[in-house]
């Protein structure tokens, strides 16, 4: 019996020895921290915390705090949690314990150090079904008889909804599968689509440098908008007295087609003799105005002659005979000259 008790109280002592390690080696590396909401309801001591629905530590208190909850957190050892995450508190179903889960999971950077906060900024709760209640009676009663449809509005409203969506659903259909085409094919050029907007915003900048000089473009066209507008009566006529004049050539040339066809093939061999003789006629419109210039220097208003000097030495390549005085010119008078061996005459 003696032995039997030894034994029992040494397995008593292994047990206990057992457990305080077990009790110091789970505490060992796990972190603390706190997450602050508006409310936590349905949350106790003892409930889970879960990153990515996956057990992770417990909650160890919930103390309220004025107008916000102070929830205190145990995370498990080995557990790592992004420095910026974020605790929600979620309802799996309407009558089943909550939990709060953290969020993002951790994919790399600096990690939540031990005894951080949680700010109420980065946490959340859910809906609760009496506030979903109260929102869905306070919408009944703004759209009730007390309320929008008290004179009976909302409720022609909707017949006439009803009547207007009547044997259109295949219509309203085919406008939804069409957005559908449509918002794709915008995705499927978003980059013509924001390239189109970058010019856009390029335009608007131009504009925008350029405000002087638009700003007085609009007011030289809003000018000519009113002086068109002062003068809309005289423009009218003319307009009217233009397209008077039009209908008259239209009329003219088809009563007269066959001879102005006529008139244009006479004017052919005209036309391309001119052609031809561009060259000569270039030639003569430069030589023309001096010739001009030197007949009328050489006139002699006071006796009614031409006088000039030439060597005729050049033109007969022999002596100089003298020209016989005075030579008569029709219509001018006489022309003087002297003649001599040196070929100087007048």
């Amino acid at each position: 019996m003696r032995r039997i008790h030894v034994f029992a109280a040494a397995l008593v002592v292994a047990v206990g020895l057992v457990t305080t390690g077990v009790e110091v080696s789970s505490g060992a590396g796990q972190k603390h921290f706190t997450a602050y909401f508006d409310h936590a309801v349905g949350v106790y001591a003892g409930s889970d915390l879960r990153v990515l629905g996956v057990k992770v530590g417990t909650v160890n208190s919930v103390q309220p705090q004025g107008t916000q909850v102070k929830v205190s957190l145990t995370l498990d050892a080995g557990v790592r949690i992004p420095a910026g995450a974020g605790a929600v508190v979620v309802a799996p179903s309407v009558v089943s314990d909550r939990y709060i889960q953290l969020s993002p999971a951790y994919t790399g950077g600096p990690e939540l150090a031990d005894h951080a906060q949680i700010p109420i900024g980065r946490t959340a709760t859910p809906v609760e079904i009496d506030q979903l209640y109260q929102s869905i009676t306070q919408l009944s009663d703004a759209l009730g008889p007390n309320g929008a449809n008290a004179t009976g509005a909302l409720s022609r409203l909707l017949d006439t909804g009803a009547q207007n969506l009547d044997g259109n659903g295949q219509a309203i259909g085919d406008t939804i599968a069409q957005l559908g085409q449509a918002s794709r094919t915008l995705s499927d050029h978003s980059g013509d689509l924001f390239a189109t907007l970058s010019y856009l915003q390029s335009f608007t900048t131009m504009l925008k440098d350029n405000d002087t000089k638009v700003r007085a473009a609009t007011d030289q066209l809003s000018t000519v908008s009113g002086f068109l507008a002062a003068d809309r009566q005289d423009l009218g006529a003319a307009l009217q007295q233009l397209a008077t004049a039009l209908g008259q050539v239209k009329g003219f040339i088809q009563d007269n087609r066959a001879r102005l066809k006529s008139s244009i093939d006479k004017l052919t061999p005209i036309t391309q003799t001119l052609v031809d003789q561009r060259a000569s006629l270039a030639e003569l419109l430069d030589t023309a105005p001096l010739a001009v210039d030197n007949a009328l220097s050489a006139y002699d208003p006071a006796y009614g002659t031409l006088d000039g000097r030439a060597n005729l030495n050049e033109l007969s390549g022999q002596s100089v005979l003298p020209l016989p005085l005075p030579l008569p010119l029709p219509g001018v008078g006489t022309l003087h000259s002297t003649g001599s061996t040196t070929g100087a005459a007048r």
